[in-house]
């Protein structure tokens, strides 16, 4: 549905601050390439705490980090081949969460009913990925793709991660809302957006700007052939729950995966693809050190400025969460009907108990 692109007055719907997730969607919990073989990662999904291992054979799998016996965390204990032994009485759980193994029992009495739960869990993109709700759903629900991840030879790629003590809906306000370029005018951010398309469905808003650009910055991300020329572009943000992606044309493309931890925390994990106007025989051997410069002293300063404001926006909200606030871009009142709308509808599904 297309809908109207003026900036009007409209309130903000206080309820979006409490709304929990759909857990029928796969969220990102860790970088794969961080989980090594025999090591246990633990890891939680919207209040819901799970230990992540990766087996002898290099498989990863997911478990509730409570083992059944007496609740102790499973993350401490030890991989054991393909299974998971408890800490504390080295109980050995297998990737479907059954108990295979006690080793005080004799081998020939019978194993209690002692079953966590576990969770469906993909490696992809150097992500790992796990979907907390309705597992028998699971194979039907796709992960974001992201084709330039097989094209990185004609990209320059940065990963970034980050952390904000605030609920999910008002890091996604933030992902969708252009207009507070004003916060990173010292870092050559964009400015004069304008707002020229925003449509909404059952699980996306996509919203289309025109923002313009000037300075250092934009002439090395091939912006504008000169620092002091200013250059107007589109770009185009995607949201389709729960995860993001925009692009800058002909310039950029940004995945955004968003991973709610709880009521007032809140991560992210981000691929930022950059078109870089080099030839390939130079971009190749200095690609590292682009990389490191642009995290390090671009895309990290302006997540910090975005941190503070976001966390700042969540701690007036806790000290008065009655307070009435007032939203004038369409396209942040249309995400806000979005997060409402798909955590309605999976307790309309039938929410899996955590």
């Amino acid at each position: 549905m297309e809908l109207a692109t003026t900036l009007t007055s409209q309130t903000v719907r206080n309820v979006v601050r409490e709304v929990g997730i759909n857990a029928n969607h796969w969220y990102p919990v860790g970088w794969a390439k961080q989980l090594k073989v025999g090591e246990i990662m633990p890891v939680k999904v919207w209040q819901q705490a799970i230990a992540v291992y990766r087996d002898t054979n290099g498989q990863i799998h997911a478990l509730e980090d409570a083992c059944p016996h007496r609740g102790v965390a499973l993350h401490n204990g030890k991989v054991q081949g393909c299974n998971l032994a408890c800490a504390y009485h080295g109980w050995e759980f297998d990737e479907s969460g059954n108990c295979v193994s006690i080793p005080y029992l004799p081998k020939s009495q019978k194993l209690p009913r002692a079953q966590a739960r576990s969770y469906p869990v993909l490696e992809k993109y150097n992500l790992i990925w796990i979907f907390p709700g309705d597992p028998a759903l699971a194979s039907s629900h796709q992960l974001p793709s992201i084709p330039e991840f097989d094209q990185q030879d004609q990209w320059l790629v940065v990963p970034v991660t980050a952390y904000f003590r605030a609920h999910f809906s008002m890091c996604n306000e933030n992902t969708m809302d252009v207009f507070h370029g004003f916060l990173h005018q010292k870092l050559q951010g964009w400015f004069d957006p304008v707002l020229i398309s925003l449509k909404e469905t059952d699980n996306s808003v996509c919203a289309e700007y025109n923002v313009s650009y000037k300075g250092r910055m934009a002439k090395f991300l091939g912006l504008s052939d000169r620092a002091d020329q200013v250059t107007t572009l589109p770009i185009s943000i995607q949201y389709h729950y729960p995860h993001y992606h925009s692009t800058l044309q002909g310039v950029s493309s940004l995945y955004l995966m968003r991973l709610p931890l709880g009521a007032t925390e809140s991560r992210s994990f981000a691929y930022f693809f950059f078109k870089v106007r080099l030839p390939k025989f130079i971009l190749k051997p200095i690609k590292p050190l682009l990389q490191t410069l642009l995290q390090r002293f671009v895309l990290l300063k302006f997540l910090a400025q975005d941190i503070e404001m976001v966390e700042s926006e969540q701690q007036a909200y806790l000290k008065n969460p009655q307070r009435r606030y007032v939203e004038i871009n369409p396209a942040i009142i249309a995400v806000q009907r979005l997060i409402l709308r798909q955590y309605e509808q999976y307790l309309r599904d039938g929410a899996v108990d955590s």
